[in-house]
């Protein structure tokens, strides 16, 4: 499915993104496109978007096209997703496995470093829906 989602191919592209999106989220995706946990991700994505086009912005980025965003957000585990809103990144946390508790929202993500990620995504339109809601960002609720 990535191919129904905006893709940023280069470091240029990702720096206006951040720049001019105003009053949305912008959800950046960090992955590779044949890799099928980040193909997951991107169906999960692609159908939420519309619900939340008055509140978000979602774009792919290619970690292999984008090495300098990899490194500055210390991405090692794909997909890794990143926030920011009006230019401002967005520090989120996702909770822990620590005592064997459940991470954010009740939903356990479990990853291995750039290659494979074992991610928990049954739930994610919702938690996805429910943090943008959260934030606030919308007045046309």
């Amino acid at each position: 499915m990535s191919f129904l989602l905006p893709k940023l191919t280069s470091k240029k592209e990702v720096d206006e993104a951040i720049k001019s999106t105003a009053e949305k989220v912008l959800v950046l995706r960090f992955g590779r496109d044949e890799d099928p946990v980040c193909l997951q991700l991107d169906d999960i994505l692609s159908k939420t978007s519309s619900d939340l086009s008055k509140m978000a912005t979602i774009y792919l980025v290619d970690v292999d096209q984008t090495p300098v965003y990899t490194h500055y957000f210390d991405i090692s585990y794909i997909p890794s997703t990143v926030f920011f809103f009006n230019g401002q990144h967005m520090k989120v946390d996702y909770g822990s496995l620590s005592l064997g508790e459940a991470g954010c929202c009740g939903v356990r993500t479990l990853r291995q470093p750039m290659g494979r990620s074992t991610d928990t995504l049954a739930n994610s339109q919702h938690h996805l829906t429910s943090h943008v809601k959260k934030m606030g960002v919308s007045r046309d609720w």
